[in-house]
């Protein structure tokens, strides 16, 4: 399903999601990614799904939210994969225009060495760069991206987009316990940050179901170090902690509902049922889709998420 939601977002209200990269096409394989690992990394663009596919399926989901009252702040391109892997991503931003809803792109950054994609990222209204670590080591070991790529021209990349966008521009950071929340990592990324003008920038935390079961997050004391190291350097600076709450929008059909949400964002057990309530629905529905094998129950930190079963090969359409 291309279009989801819309889903609370601590950074953009009520997001209406756009998956417009089915699982798992990614050129990065991060420790933490919700989506799981990716098992072939890659960075040349190709089609997934075709412009006039993508503004067709968020024309139809939103008639299908007004018609419920739900309310939209954004359209954001946040797939199962890095977004600007699409080739046609600038014709899919162009054609969604026409709505008059602001467009967010969320990227891991891994292209935006390259002058095309960075004037495909010119084109939304807010657009969030992956900044997990400046030191070459450990954005390897965080984001363990496709062999190919140069971490420099990737943080310069940043640099010049950051000088050429008139939008909003937003860094965001995932902080993993006992791997990049030190003394040392908090001062490189304290240092590379003000290179992004007057962006926002926000620190993450692994709330949800990470694709390695190791992944932790980092305690109160690391934490409060890190941000307090960065802070001295830049003025726009949230961490981004707290639950985002389990307001997420309802067509009228939960399955379907459930399915878009939970292939790119794990929904906690209480979000569920909240959604269930909505569309005037039980339980039932969840216990059909884990007896089928269309969704999967895991616990992380003591909470129980729903997640939907990926299939293991993408199949483009």
């Amino acid at each position: 399903m291309i279009a989801f939601g819309p889903v609370p977002s601590r950074r953009l209200g009520r997001s209406l999601g756009i998956n417009n990269i089915p699982p798992k096409s990614c050129s990065y394989s991060c420790v933490y990614c919700q989506v799981g690992p990716t098992a072939h990394t890659e960075i040349e663009q190709r089609t997934f799904y075709t412009p006039k596919a993508i503004v067709t399926a968020v024309e139809q989901h939103l008639r299908q939210v007004d018609a419920r009252g739900e309310a939209v702040d954004y359209l954001t391109f946040v797939p199962d994969g890095e977004p600007t892997l699409d080739r046609h991503l600038a014709e899919s931003i162009r054609g969604l225009k026409h709505l008059g809803i602001p467009i967010a792109v969320i990227s891991n950054a891994s292209l935006v060495w390259r002058e095309d994609v960075r004037e495909t990222l010119a084109m939304a209204d807010w657009v969030s760069l992956k900044v997990d670590a400046i030191d070459d080591d450990l954005w390897r070991r965080v984001n363990q991206p496709h062999p190919s790529l140069d971490h420099a021209a990737i943080l310069q990349g940043i640099r010049v987009f950051a000088q050429q966008f008139d939008g909003i521009l937003a860094s965001e950071t995932m902080l993993v316990k006992g791997l990049n929340d030190d003394h040392a990592a908090a001062t490189s990324l304290a240092d590379f940050l003000p290179g992004m003008g007057e962006a926002r920038h926000y620190l993450s935390l692994p709330i949800r179901p990470p694709a390695q079961p190791d992944v932790q997050i980092p305690d109160e004391v690391a934490l409060t170090r890190f941000y307090q190291i960065v802070r001295e350097k830049v003025s726009h600076l949230e961490i981004m902690a707290g639950y985002e709450g389990d307001t997420f929008g309802a067509t009228g059909d939960s399955a379907a509902d459930l399915l878009s949400i939970t292939s790119v964002h794990p929904m906690r057990a209480q979000a569920v049922k909240t959604l269930l309530a909505k569309n005037g629905d039980d339980w039932s529905v969840v216990e059909r889709l884990l007896r089928e094998g269309q969704l999967r129950q895991t616990e992380y930190d003591g909470k129980t998420f729903f997640i939907r079963r990926l299939p293991r090969r993408t199949v483009v359409a």
